[in-house]
C-alpha cells in the first residue's frame, strides 16, 4: 500500500510560481512513473505532467515551458515546478503514483489570483 500526500498549493498573483510536493510512504513498493492531474470547478480532471522510469517528461501543452515535473528517488517524492501562472491554472491538483497498481494523493488547491 503506498499513501502519497501533496502539499505546497496556496494562493498566488499571475506571473508568480509555486512548487508542488507528493511525497510517497509505505513499504515494499517501486514507484514506476509520477504524475500530475488537476480538476478546475465544474471540469473533467485533466492530466498536466508525467515522469515515467526512464526520465521522460510529457506535459499538457498549455503548462509547455511553464512547469517542470521532477522526482527525488532517495525522498520517493515528486516536484511540480509551476512558473508564470495564470489564473487558467486554477484547480485542485492531484498527485499520481504508478506502481503494482495506481495511487492518488488527496488534492492541494492552487488559486491564481489577483
Amino acid at each position: 500500500q503506498v499513501q502519497l500526500v501533496e502539499s505546497g498549493g496556496g494562493l498566488v498573483q499571475p506571473g508568480g510560481s509555486l512548487r508542488l510536493s507528493c511525497a510517497a510512504s509505505g513499504s515494499g513498493f517501486e514507484i514506476y512513473a509520477f504524475g500530475w492531474y488537476r480538476q478546475a470547478p465544474g471540469s473533467e480532471r485533466e492530466f498536466v505532467a508525467l515522469l515515467n522510469s526512464d526520465g521522460m517528461t510529457t506535459y499538457r501543452d498549455s503548462v509547455k515551458g511553464r512547469f517542470t515535473i521532477s522526482r527525488d528517488n532517495a525522498e520517493n517524492t515528486s516536484y511540480l515546478q509551476m512558473n508564470s501562472l495564470k489564473p487558467e491554472d486554477t484547480a485542485v491538483y492531484y498527485c499520481f503514483a504508478a506502481a503494482a497498481r495506481n495511487y492518488w494523493g488527496q488534492g492541494t488547491q492552487v488559486t491564481v489570483s489577483s
